[in-house]
């Protein structure tokens, strides 16, 4: 399903260019799948077969570049969709790096720190031949985090007699004092609101970001920063949800408060002056802006007629469906699609790579004004593509990718 929806888009984008249908295939197709089972000791002294793949699905510009997850609902079709958005999501915002994705098929909440470095180590034992720091770098996904990939780095410098110094840029996402870049944390959250505030600035959809309306569908990492960082703007969430409750208060909510009692309590239930609502619900809330920042397929032919938002920033990865796509444009809404809209986490990757290869370090103020001036020219760009090919954000969006992409093909 998720594959399928990539591939379309990337059909219609190409549709617009007159790409012809052999450079057409290029871009469409896996480079290299890779599948490896490997043996894992678990903490009862038994051992078990797990299975994990790495999917490289294009590098015409750069080394391939994409997340590790560790899920029970890690498959191929999965991954090799994930890995196509990379290679996308790159070009969309001009970074020279490619598109691949791994993951592992196991539960981390079932397993132990042991059991899970020991999963990583068989892991990139397996995988070292095609990663590297001029190949294929990963980076942390669903259940992995900046732990995982310091043992990555640990792993991948022991089986290339690698100096930990030089094996650092194998992969993103580590440590701050293992060569990980301040402001990476924040980074998609980030991205996402430069994308917003320069989209706002050009078309005037709405006047300004002080006192406009917002909705958050998803408190994790993107939905929390975006919360606190748009909170700055005097901008008004009035709703927000995880994945049980949501709540809303048409005044707005005190968001320092609300991630407090998250936090504490690991929900949202029981929070003074906010309303309890479904999920559903919110999502057909009137605002300004709607962002879905939790699961794919949200945003569905069911429900588009009923979404209200003047403009809707896609920090999760698919939140709308294709059908649903053509819904809200009929009622122009204004989409900042996934590929543009949280692409500050791969820009930052990008940038903690760069500072590894080169032996440099940044500062948080430095990666900010980096990262703004990288979503600003490509919102500009991709909002130039809208009017230029009358088309929508994501068609425009998935041009600008392509464009980048044809030119490397000889």
């Amino acid at each position: 399903m998720e594959l399928e929806n990539a591939k379309t888009i990337i059909k219609k984008a190409a549709e617009k260019l007159n790409l012809s249908q052999e450079k057409l295939n290029i871009i469409l197709n896996t480079e290299r799948e890779t599948k490896v089972n490997f043996p894992v000791k678990m903490d009862d002294d038994s051992t078990k077969i797990f299975t994990g793949y790495r999917i490289q699905h294009n590098s015409l510009l750069g080394p391939y570049k994409g997340g590790i997850r560790y899920h029970p609902q890690v498959d191929l079709n999965e991954v090799s969709a994930l890995a196509t958005w990379m290679t996308i999501k790159t070009a969309t915002v001009g970074l020279p790096l490619g598109g691949g994705k791994g993951g592992v098929i196991c539960n981390p909440k079932e397993l132990s720190d042991k059991e899970l470095e020991n999963i990583t180590r068989a892991f990139i034992k397996k995988i070292t031949p095609v990663i590297g720091p001029q190949q294929d770098i990963p980076a942390p996904d669903v259940y992995t985090n900046a732990k995982i990939m310091d043992i990555i780095v640990d792993e991948y410098s022991k089986q290339t007699s690698t100096p930990i110094e030089e094996a650092r840029a194998v992969v993103t996402g580590k440590s701050i004092e293992n060569g990980g870049s301040l402001g990476r944390d924040t980074a998609t959250a980030r991205g996402g609101q430069f994308v917003l505030q320069k989209a706002i600035e050009q078309t005037q959809i709405i006047s300004t970001l002080k006192n406009a309306t917002i909705i958050i569908q998803g408190i994790g990492n993107a939905g929390s920063n975006f919360a606190k960082l748009i909170s700055e703007d005097n901008s008004k969430i009035i709703a927000i949800s995880d994945s049980k409750n949501a709540i809303y208060n048409q005044e707005g909510l005190d968001i320092k408060s609300v991630l407090e009692h998250k936090k504490q309590n690991g929900n949202l239930q029981d929070i003074p002056n906010t309303t309890t609502i479904t999920n559903q619900e919110l999502l057909e809330l009137e605002c300004d802006i709607l962002v879905p920042a939790a699961l794919a397929n949200q945003i569905t032919e069911k429900n588009a007629e009923q979404i209200k938002a003047k403009i809707i920033l896609e920090l999760a990865n698919g939140p709308t469906t294709p059908e649903a796509d053509k819904i809200l444009e009929s009622k122009n809404i204004l989409i900042l699609p996934d590929i543009l809209a949280n692409a500050g986490g791969v820009t930052v990757s990008y940038y903690e790579w760069y500072q590894n290869i080169n032996k440099e370090s940044w500062t948080a103020e430095e990666v900010d004004k980096k990262l703004k001036e990288k979503m600003f020219n490509a919102t500009q760009e991709i909002l130039n593509k809208k009017t230029k090919h009358q088309t929508s954000t994501r068609i425009a969006a998935y041009i600008n990718a392509i464009e980048r992409l044809a030119q490397k093909i000889n």
